[in-house]
């Protein structure tokens, strides 16, 4: 059966031209050409991804992620014409599973769903999943929890996922574009600062708060997590 994905981006002519594409690639495609439609739409269910603009009338793309995180988790890839970095990891944050920067080729755009659609059905799959630990450490992906010592640390989406990631492969040297693939969807070509930025945000709310040494940097490669 083929994939359903709805597509919210308020320029029709590039909508069509997206649509025509996804048909010709098998997915069934429906439209959304501003945000409260968009999100009706969302919500209804029955889509196994979503390609939300950002800049939409009547609601931002923004917005409508944020109130569809409230109740789904199904894969969204965020159209935006925005390069800042801030907007892209506003983005991630509110619970995008990608972006991509318009104007765009399609191939990028065919890969970054195939990659999105690839990671949602592994984890399908995987169904209810035992918690991760290292040391005091533990992350329930489940409920998308992390405690260390019995204390809750709150996390982004973003940074549970690569928490979650390290856990996952405890004790390997994962390198940074390992982490940018797996973590994020896709390779961040030229941006792999992305994968520090963030192991940044992570020691500070584990390693530096709890006096742990978790998250070992290996120079020219990449990071490790292991007892501290």
């Amino acid at each position: 059966m083929a994939e359903h994905i709805l597509l919210v981006e308020d320029e029709e002519k590039l909508a069509r031209m997206v649509e025509l594409e996804l048909q010709y690639e098998g997915y069934q495609v429906d439209k959304a050409f501003d945000g409260p439609s968009g999100l009706e739409k969302a919500l209804s269910g029955g889509f196994q991804l979503i390609l939300l603009d950002v800049m939409l009338p009547g609601m931002s793309g923004m917005e409508v992620l944020r109130r569809l995180r409230r109740e789904s988790q199904v894969p969204v890839i965020m159209l935006t014409a925005r390069d800042a970095v801030m907007d892209k990891v506003s983005g991630l944050d509110s619970g995008a599973n990608d972006y991509i920067t318009k104007p765009f080729v399609i191939e990028e755009l065919l890969a970054r769903i195939r990659a999105a659609l690839r990671v949602s059905g592994k984890a399908a799959e995987n169904g209810e999943q035992e918690a991760l630990t290292v040391g005091t450490l533990t992350l329930e992906p489940e409920s998308r929890q992390v405690t260390v010592k019995g204390e809750r640390v709150e996390l982004t989406r973003k940074e549970f996922d690569l928490l979650e990631y390290l856990l996952r492969n405890k004790g390997k040297v994962v390198t940074r574009d390992a982490l940018l693939d797996h973590v994020w969807g896709f390779d961040f070509v030229g941006e792999t600062n992305a994968v520090d930025v963030y192991i940044r945000f992570l020691r500070s709310k584990i390693d530096e708060r709890f006096d742990l040494k978790l998250i070992r940097t290996v120079r020219g490669v990449g990071y490790v997590i292991e007892e501290g």
